[in-house]
């Protein structure tokens, strides 16, 4: 009975480390190739040319980005806190990581197909600004300290916004499961009902990450480049792969609550023959597009301008749209079962 029970659990665990693999191997050539792409569209929008040396079209540019950034020397300063400054890019990076674990690329194909689905991407997405707190207060740095404090003010401002926009979906769904926000989707994908949402979503998403427009915990024309300023070689490396982790989560999360998902934009013959992975992917991968065209367009916010647009206007308009939601689920009799 014992040896049952251990070769049942050694197989259970085999099986939830290759899965993992599966999400977390082409998750790292993805980030290490967002980089590549980001640099491509960038350069046609301005006229350019972009990495082109390392490899045909410059296909190689991120290996060679990655071999130089690990062949750096690792710099700390005299004054930092030694372990903390080390462990600061580790956690962004690997809570980036640790995200992909609900996100579900099929009908129940999850690592974890749990029913809480949004809450542990909430949690998961809240804790990364401690990693970017900590590398600021470590470095013992005042630029580094301040852009930890900006980033801070800004992921809180901003994630009360995501956490409204989520509660409504979740009104019009019934379930915290992300394979059930999908499915709701088979008809009409929330985008369309709740456009104002979308866009409120998409913005916030651009916050949450510290992408331009809303990069100000970066700000080179007044903090050098902010909390990971006193970062060199992999340590640096691991902030910037977090970062581009981050943003593909981020655009994953966008396509799960409101573009469906895995689901094709219609339930006809030639788009049903289309795996449904390869539809998500498409759907991120768009959203990285919109993520670039964004930086490479809007210039930066001051910082009492990002304040005023998730507290003033960001916040109150999710919360009315929130209750107004609410209330016509209510009076028209169309609240799912699990929130009645």
């Amino acid at each position: 009975m014992e040896q049952f029970f251990f070769h049942t659990t050694t197989g259970h665990v085999i099986l939830l480390v290759l899965e993992a693999l599966a999400i977390l191997v082409p998750l790292l050539i993805a980030v290490a190739y967002l980089t590549l792409m980001e640099r491509k569209v960038m350069a046609a929008m301005q006229m350019r040319r972009g990495p082109n040396v390392n490899g045909l079209f410059g296909v190689l540019q991120a290996f060679a980005d990655a071999i130089k950034m690990m062949t750096k020397e690792t710099i700390i300063p005299s004054g930092a806190n030694r372990f903390l400054f080390l462990l600061a890019p580790f956690l962004t990076f690997s809570l980036a990581m640790l995200a992909w674990a609900v996100i579900p690329t099929g009908d129940g194909l999850a690592v974890a197909n749990i029913n809480v689905g949004i809450l542990y991407l909430l949690a998961i997405s809240s804790l990364g600004v401690y990693g970017i707190l900590i590398a600021g207060w470590a470095s013992n740095s005042k630029y580094a300290f301040l852009g930890g404090l900006r980033s801070a003010a800004q992921m809180v401002s901003y994630e009360v916004s995501i956490g409204l926009v989520i509660v409504s979906v979740l009104l019009a769904v019934g379930s915290l499961n992300l394979n059930d926000i999908i499915l709701a989707q088979r008809h009409v994908w929330f985008c369309v009902p709740m456009f104002p949402m979308f866009i409120i979503f998409f913005i916030s998403a651009l916050a949450e990450t510290n992408r331009a427009p809303f990069d100000l915990p970066e700000g080179e024309s007044e903090l050098v480049a902010g909390f990971f300023v006193e970062y060199s070689s992999l340590s640096f490396g691991l902030f910037f792969l977090g970062e581009y982790a981050n943003m593909i989560l981020m655009s994953g999360m966008v396509s799960i609550l409101f573009l469906g998902g895995w689901l094709p934009p219609l339930g006809i013959a030639p788009l049903t023959w289309i795996p449904g992975p390869i539809w998500l992917i498409a759907k991120i991968l768009f959203c990285l597009f919109v993520f670039i065209w964004v930086r490479a367009t809007f210039p930066r916010y001051r910082y009492d301008q990002l304040m005023r647009l998730g507290w003033k206007v960001f916040l109150p308009f999710s919360l009315l749209w929130m209750i107004a939601t609410a209330g016509f689920l209510l009076a028209t009799g169309n609240l799912p079962q699990g929130v009645s």
